[in-house]
């Protein structure tokens, strides 16, 4: 429960109320782990944790913009393989009209 101030404002300390300090710090670790976790072991929480604000912002968003990258690249490669048959279905048995519809090139000898 929040505590009724007595400013004229109707604010906290630099408009901050303690729902929103909360979160802003639930943000900031995120950043941090985010960083952590995806720099692939580049980082630790401390040197992470010290950086200036400035350069933690940049580094969570060069880290997030490469995994954006990566999972629409692997979206188009999934959606393009769509058309495909399988030769086995997933039950194990052969996908007869595979076969059917695939027409062999003739085998030449020399």
């Amino acid at each position: 429960m929040e505590k009724e101030l007595g400013s004229l404002l109707g604010q906290a300390f630099f408009g901050l109320t303690l729902k929103q300090a909360n979160n802003a710090k639930v943000s900031i670790y995120d950043q941090i782990h985010e960083i952590c976790f995806h720099g692939k072991g580049g980082y630790d929480w401390n040197t992470v944790y010290n950086f200036p604000i400035w350069l933690r912002k940049r580094i969570y968003n060069k880290i997030k913009e490469f995994y954006e990258k990566q999972n629409e690249q692997y979206e188009k490669a999934s959606n393009s393989g769509k058309n495909i048959q399988n030769a086995v279905n997933s039950d194990g048995t052969v996908n007869k009209e595979v076969f059917k519809q695939a027409s062999p090139k003739p085998i030449k000898y020399q």
